[in-house]
């Protein structure tokens, strides 16, 4: 009997030294990680220490490059032809407003000698001032809609930078799945299936 108690002992006084010493490291480690080299915008990526939030900021300094991160190469010429096609026109109605602009002041200043610098199509309608008036109206009105898509484009460029990061850090390892297990009801008191969903690691294991 003694020597039972003996052996339960020296256990239980190796539990809890073994406990205790597990404390005392714990910290030590947790320091260790915090010393890890933090993300930044102009580093390399990193898969083992990969933050979302470097690509969010690079795809809002540089389009595209938020999804060069993220290894969508694909998208970038996608990105790039939106913005392309947005800029295109914009500079396009800037165009016609500052034509339409100058064709309406020559129209108004009562002054014939200076018609031949209006150009087409404002020379046939130069004696319709308000027809004029009303086209610059609306190609400035274009402009501002094209600003507006332009902002909204890089926009999207940012937001789909930020949901790939997010994705990519995203748990879709083994541990993750979906099963059919026997289970019991003690509510119902009867026996059925139950449907699993382990997110995670199985710490059970």
């Amino acid at each position: 009997m003694f020597k039972v108690c003996t052996f339960f002992f020296f256990c239980s006084l190796f539990v809890v030294s073994t406990t205790v010493y597990a404390q005392k490291t714990e910290p030590v480690k947790m320091a260790d990680s915090s010393k890890k080299k933090k993300s930044n915008i102009f580093s390399k990526p990193d898969p083992a220490n990969y933050s979302p939030r470097v690509a969010t900021l690079r795809s809002a300094i540089l389009p595209g490059w938020g999804q060069a991160t993220n290894k969508k190469y694909w998208k970038i010429p996608v990105i790039y032809a939106a913005l392309g096609t947005t800029t295109y026109i914009f500079f396009r109605n800037t165009k016609q407003y500052r034509e339409a602009r100058d064709a309406y002041t020559n129209a108004i200043d009562n002054d014939p000698t200076n018609d031949y610098q209006v150009p087409q199509p404002y020379l046939t309608i130069i004696d319709q001032p308000e027809r004029i008036k009303t086209f610059r109206n609306q190609v400035r009105q274009n402009v501002d809609y094209t600003v507006l898509i332009f902002i909204l484009f890089w926009g999207l460029n940012v937001v789909d930078a930020t949901v790939d990061a997010h994705l990519k850090t995203f748990d879709v390892s083994d541990d993750l799945s979906l099963q059919l297990r026997p289970g019991y009801s003690q509510l119902a008191n009867t026996n059925g299936i139950s449907l699993v969903l382990n997110i995670g690691k199985n710490h059970s294991k």
